[in-house]
């Protein structure tokens, strides 16, 4: 009786114990600060502020422990719905300055997330790597010359130096840690800290792609999904013709535009871009110009522009639709200061935001999909330079490949919303279209003339469909869910200088 004893109060003592170490170690997973915000109208929000605690790798037990940043705006009233968590873009977008800024920008985004008090909870999570309650996880690029047209391979071989050079400064990380699945697993850890069941997922571009690793991965916790400028797991680089059919509906509009007509050549905007190709693609002499600017310090610089820096031109200018085709207008009619002066920024030193090729690099794509991409009549127009350099250089960044059985898309019966435009060049909408398929409870609102940039806050001047994703968030009804809307044609951006009497 005596040892029956002992063994109780030793086994007593040792769950006093434990309880206590888990009560440190819940602690040292967490923290979180309440905080209030005044908006531009005098309202003052109460908000809660925190630093999610995880393993740098995953994978290993004695990894490093890194921060992730993360606010919540509490329900303004119980509504029974799973809480939403709102993922950002990027990779590398740090979005919660919002709270702090004073900005147009950050107020809007406050504004926006302020209407999801009507669906429940809400809370916005920073991306490990890059969060503003953590590390921001960064490398500068090298100069690219001025003197010599941009090519593809010179970019790889940048990318693949730039890999090599951020091993080296971050010797003290485990860079291997940044894959889409630590991604996912973050989303789990701080839903059980902050004792939710299941969540709502809201995300947008890369934030999608997030979100579907949150599905893959974590499945029974996730109630539904509105996602926005789909990026799929295998679709982290685009296919050349689908970006090339985003830029033909916006040619559509440009050119029954009154204002753009004395411009366009017989055939229109894309006419302008053929001609463009054939000027500068010969394939006995390749056109090369150089074009003398001022910098902002008024040193005269010599850019030289060839066949790839055009092709790069087409898939990098595009994200502003009202001005497009203007660019490109200035460019056939040889007025070519604005483009170099432009390229003159793009070819300076920068900052990489690293959690990006890390992410891409170990996600990669599909032997069948990059054959597809190289194969694309569209690259003759556009060239590889949106898949190349992290092709090339995916084995010099540590982050391991995660295999066709994550990349390839898998059928789900959680309720997912795809919202997205047909303007969209960075994230085409031909992406949404070949996922919808392995959603068998899935609905897509396709948003006519909405480019990348919030496809979901474009639609919002559809009021009835923004209450409708906002019933489907708090119930999962999808009744009053349109499957399109159209946006109003743009006013469309002039060349700015006047127009030739015989354009056509």
């Amino acid at each position: 009786m005596r040892s029956i004893q002992v063994l109780f109060t030793a086994l007593m003592v040792l769950a006093l114990h434990s309880e206590r170490v888990c009560a440190q170690s819940t602690a040292d997973r967490i923290s979180i600060e309440q905080r209030a915000v005044t908006l531009a109208s005098g309202e003052t929000i109460d908000y809660e502020v925190g630093t999610l605690f995880v393993p740098e790798n995953r994978g290993k037990p004695n990894s490093r422990t890194i921060a992730i940043g993360f606010a919540r705006i509490k329900a303004l009233h119980p509504t029974g719905a799973p809480p939403v968590f709102w993922l950002p873009g990027g990779p590398g977008l740090d979005v919660l300055g919002a709270f702090t800024e004073s900005g147009e920008a950050a107020q809007a985004r406050l504004r926006s997330w302020l209407s999801f008090r009507l669906v429940g909870d809400l809370v916005i999570v920073g991306q490990r790597g890059y969060t503003f309650r953590g590390e921001k996880l960064v490398e500068m690029s090298d100069a690219s010359p001025l003197d010599r047209p941009a090519s593809v391979q010179a970019e790889a071989q940048a990318m693949r130096a730039l890999a090599i050079r951020a091993m080296a400064h971050h010797s003290d990380k485990d860079l291997s840690g940044y894959t889409i699945d630590a991604f996912a697993a973050d989303i789990d850890s701080l839903r059980r800290e902050l004792r939710y069941d299941k969540i709502s997922l809201f995300g947008g571009s890369f934030g999608s792609q997030w979100s579907l690793a949150v599905m893959r991965f974590h499945p029974e916790i996730v109630a539904r999904a509105v996602l926005s400028s789909v990026e799929p797991l295998n679709n982290g680089y685009d296919m050349p013709s689908h970006v090339f059919a985003a830029l033909q509906r916006i040619a559509y509009d440009a050119d029954r535009d009154a204002g753009l007509a004395p411009y366009l050549p017989q055939g229109g905007v894309m006419e302008a871009v053929r001609a463009l190709h054939r000027r500068f693609a010969s394939q006995s002499t390749p056109k090369v110009v150089r074009v003398v600017v001022v910098d902002e310090v008024g040193k005269r610089q010599v850019v030289a522009l060839g066949k790839e820096d055009l092709q790069l031109a087409l898939l990098s200018r595009t994200s502003d639709a009202a001005r497009w085709p203007a660019f490109i207008l200035s460019l056939y009619h040889g007025r070519y200061e604005d483009w170099a002066r432009e390229t003159l920024q793009d070819r300076r030193a920068a900052p990489v935001t690293l959690i990006g090729p890390l992410v891409d690099s170990s996600l990669g794509v599909t032997a069948e999909r990059e054959h597809q991409m190289r194969t694309d009549p569209a690259t003759d127009l556009l060239g590889t330079w949106n898949f190349e350099s992290n092709i090339s250089s995916a084995s010099d960044w540590p982050t391991p490949d995660m295999g066709d059985s994550v990349r390839l898309p898998r059928v789900s019966p959680i309720p997912v919303v795809f919202v997205h435009g047909d303007w969209d060049t960075s994230t085409p909408i031909e992406n949404t279209l070949g996922l919808l398929p392995y959603f068998p409870n899935g609905r897509a609102i396709l948003v006519h003339r909405a480019g990348h940039d919030g496809a979901f806050y474009q639609l919002r001047q559809s009021v009835a469909a923004k209450d409708a994703i906002f019933e489907f968030l708090r119930t999962g009804q999808t009744g009053a869910l349109p499957t399109e809307v159209s946006l109003t044609v743009p006013r469309f951006e002039l060349p700015p200088f006047p127009a030739p009497s015989r354009a056509r």
